[in-house]
């Protein structure tokens, strides 16, 4: 860690009746009554979050430099960088909920309590928008949000104004979300194909091999109509991935009546053929 120090003299003037002194005010510091420079706040910020340095080895690499920086302060700072940040956080989540399509999915993050030495399992919720793929010049954008759980009362706050198409994995607890019909479900292919990849990477068959290239057709329509205009291609979605669709579930459930119910490829076929309906939401759709 590198450090310039830098001294400001603050000249204190005081009235001649010797009871009143002014001495002007700290000159750009971000926080109020602070001597944190904001290039300093900046390498502990990112130190922390990109670089992932907790900030006690942060105190410790300045240490070697002969600089004094204690944790506890830099905690304050940091959570004082948080709290201005916040207007920028507001805007970033405004211009992610402002299309009609969202992408949305949720990941678990491990979670450290004072006093306590085992992690619990906290949630971060991640909402995109990108509509690069479908010719759109608007600039994506990630927006994420923390919870202690995953219980469906958090996306259903932080989609409370959105109105639109939303593209999430088959989770019950956006289920609420679809029943005013404000938003509507687009499922994702990623999901729903992901348990049959699982199973074919561990026991490849020819059953696993013809299915997933089937879905990999739906891929490769996509592929080939990504940055045309809309009706171009709601016209070739209706023409070539409607038929595929409904070849792909014709044959998980043929297939599925063949199979025991407690096989792998059973599970992941009966996981997959929830969101198979689900996804004519897109097929019906030119700007998805």
């Amino acid at each position: 860690m590198s450090e310039m120090r830098q001294r400001e003299i603050r000249r204190k003037t005081v009235c001649p009746c010797g009871h009143h002194f002014s001495q002007p005010p700290m000159h750009g510091l971000p926080i109020t009554r602070s001597i944190a420079h904001p290039s300093l706040l900046a390498d502990i910020v990112v130190s922390k979050y990109a670089d992932h340095a907790p900030l006690y080895r942060q105190s410790q690499i300045a240490a070697r430099d002969g600089v004094k920086l204690d944790p506890a302060s830099m905690g304050r700072w940091v959570g004082q960088c948080e709290a201005l940040c916040d207007a920028l956080t507001e805007a970033l989540r405004r211009h992610t909920m402002a299309p009609s399509k969202l992408h949305a999915d949720d990941t678990p993050i491990p979670v450290l309590e004072p006093g306590k030495k085992k992690t619990r399992t906290g949630r971060l919720w991640v909402y995109v928008r990108d509509d690069t793929r479908s010719g759109s010049t608007e600039p994506a954008a990630v927006w994420f949000a923390y919870s202690p759980d995953r219980k469906g009362i958090h996306p259903q706050t932080h989609l409370a104004g959105f109105e639109g198409i939303l593209q999430a994995d088959a989770y019950s607890g956006f289920n609420e979300l679809y029943e005013s019909g404000k938003i509507r479900e687009a499922a994702c292919w990623d999901h729903a194909r992901r348990y049959i990849y699982d199973v074919h990477a561990r026991t490849p068959t020819e059953a696993t091999r013809e299915v997933l290239e089937l879905i990999g057709g739906l891929y490769g329509i996509e592929a080939d109509i990504r940055g045309k205009p809309a009706a171009e291609r709601l016209c070739v979605r209706q023409e070539k991935s409607v038929p595929l669709l409904a070849t792909i579930k014709t044959w998980m459930t043929d297939k599925l009546a063949t199979l025991s119910k407690k096989s792998d490829l059973a599970k992941a076929i009966r996981y997959s053929l929830k969101p198979v309906g689900r996804a004519r939401a897109v097929l019906r759709r030119g700007p998805c």
